[in-house]
């Protein structure tokens, strides 16, 4: 199999991770547009992640938390966003780089990103392998039939993006 040099699956990951990056942007700026809340999944104990010895002990590994009424100080910067939450009635303010995300999901709207767990420390080291690994992402959306993707060898899901466009 070639190498691809170019490294297509990063800069796809990326660019998905801006789509993250935009909607919490706007939500940081102007709420929460009409019934839109967001499940966000991360890896608890990746580079970068900052939340209390509490949380961490109840979630070692990855923990989602919901964007939907109450959350307040919403700030997102170019690789991370932070917020202020409440957990069993005590507020806490937690950090999440991007690069540490495993899921977004939209339930309003059925619109989800999934992202493979070793993507987060690959992208944390900055050291990336020199050969391609299977891209790892995932879209979801209301009219993807799973029997509609393309499916490549080495496990990796091809969709097409342009079914998801409104006809």
């Amino acid at each position: 199999m070639p190498t691809d040099h170019i490294r297509y699956d990063v800069l796809a990951r990326d660019a998905l991770r801006g789509v993250l990056r935009r909607v919490l942007t706007d939500a940081a700026a102007q709420g929460l547009p009409g019934e839109h809340h967001f499940f966000i999944t991360f890896v608890s104990t990746a580079e970068g992640v900052k939340i209390s010895p509490r949380l961490l002990a109840q979630y070692p590994e990855e923990m989602t938390i919901i964007l939907q009424h109450q959350f307040w100080d919403l700030v997102v910067s170019e690789d991370r966003f932070e917020v202020g939450l409440s957990f069993g009635g005590i507020p806490e303010r937690l950090v999440v780089p991007f690069n540490a995300i495993k899921s977004f999901f939209d339930p309003s709207v059925q619109f989800g990103l999934q992202f493979d767990a070793t993507e987060g420390a690959e992208a944390s080291t900055a050291n990336l392998p020199a050969a391609p690994a299977a891209s790892g992402l995932t879209i979801v959306s209301p009219s993807a039939e799973p029997d509609e993707a393309v499916k490549p060898t080495e496990g990796a899901e091809v969709v097409r993006l342009d079914r998801f466009r409104k006809k």
